[in-house]
């Protein structure tokens, strides 16, 4: 396959639907290059770390592409390890972003008359709503004239960046996955390369957007809702795993219409294979519960219309399967016992459930 197409379209994809679903799933890691306490000074002001942190993601995302267009689905991460890595990626930012609340709290806030005065020995500094001041000393270099603000810090801060945009791999989302299956199907290394590689740049502006209002933020008395954005984020990411690992208890979704409508069920061929269709909307799958009879192979037909959403992207049965933005993919399984199998979309944010029922 062309590596110049496949980037085009890693680059389309990034840019028309990678925007907020992977920021929604990985955008969380970029409070870590929030500073603790919310002060700016030093290396890790403005744009150096956000910059790091795309060309760490941008780095691991294209060292993936090429090792799946090489080694194909050897390398190839099942449904459930990548609902382990998203319940541990989740978990990680929910950690970071309280640790930021509990630290901005202790630092950003002195009892008055006892913490640093400000530069320029201006009395008194940004009153705290406990009736304290919040700091905004500069760096101790810098006060003493010894050189540029925190320059003895910089590297470990750029390459604390690198390292999170690089962990964005273990946090796909539904886009992102779906890309993989491209990078495995284009049986080359430079041509998964640029799949990947024209996805994380089409979803570079998004994530420097964010980067930026977040380390905007956390220098204002916005700081606290910069923290329970990034707590959201990682709680959003934790259970997205539960979901894509089945690890939460199944509820039905909700159906609408009589009862017979909300059911589908499945019409037996002459072949003896059992056919059933299931539209992946961007509001999830309808209907969201099919029947089948137990004993018996099955075939599902998963129709979308101009779906560029999570569900465009689905687990079942423990292999990952991508669709059409439009168009039509047949899925077919073996025959199963009585009971009910459970799938999902690519981010766990859809579910839908194949009931197999025995056959009097």
């Amino acid at each position: 396959m062309n590596p110049a197409a496949l980037f085009a379209g890693g680059l389309v994809a990034g840019l028309a639907a990678g925007t907020a679903s992977c920021a929604a799933v990985q955008g969380g890691l970029l409070i870590g290059l929030v500073s603790p306490t919310g002060n700016r000074h030093g290396p890790s002001r403005g744009l150096p770390p956000v910059a790091a942190f795309l060309t760490g993601r941008l780095a691991a995302h294209t060292a993936l592409g090429a090792l799946l267009g090489l080694a194909g689905a050897v390398v190839q991460v099942g449904p459930r390890t990548r609902a382990a890595l998203l319940v541990a990626a989740g978990t990680a930012v929910v950690v970071l972003a309280v640790r930021m609340l509990r630290r901005r709290r202790e630092a950003g806030c002195a009892p008055a008359g006892k913490g640093p005065a400000p530069a320029g020995g201006a009395p008194g500094g940004c009153p705290c709503p406990d009736g304290g001041r919040e700091d905004h000393a500069p760096a101790r270099g810098a006060a003493r004239g010894t050189g540029s603000p925190g320059s003895g810090a910089r590297w470990p801060v750029l390459a604390r960046a690198a390292a999170l945009g690089m962990a964005t791999i273990f946090m796909p989302c539904g886009v992102t996955v779906g890309m993989e299956v491209v990078a495995v199907s284009s049986g080359s290394a430079s041509g998964g390369a640029a799949a990947l590689a024209g996805l994380a740049l089409g979803t570079a502006p998004a994530f420097a957007a964010l980067g930026l209002l977040l380390r905007t933020l956390a220098s204002t008395r916005l700081a606290a809702l910069a923290g329970i954005a990034a707590l959201a984020a990682g709680l959003f990411t934790v259970g997205s795993g539960l979901r894509l690992g089945g690890w939460l208890p199944d509820f039905s979704p909700p159906q609408f219409g009589s009862p017979a409508a909300a059911a589908g069920r499945a019409r037996t061929g002459t072949d003896g294979v059992q056919r059933l269709t299931i539209w992946a909307t961007a509001e999830g799958f309808r209907p969201g519960i099919v029947v089948a009879a137990a004993g018996r192979p099955v075939e599902i037909a998963f129709r979308t219309d101009g779906n560029r959403g999570c569900t465009r992207t689905l687990a079942i049965d423990d292999r990952d399967v991508v669709l059409p933005v439009t168009g039509e993919r047949v899925v077919r399984l073996a025959a199963h016992p009585e009971g009910r199998l459970r799938y999902a979309c690519g981010m766990g944010m859809y579910v839908g459930f194949v009931r197999f029922e025995r056959v009097p």
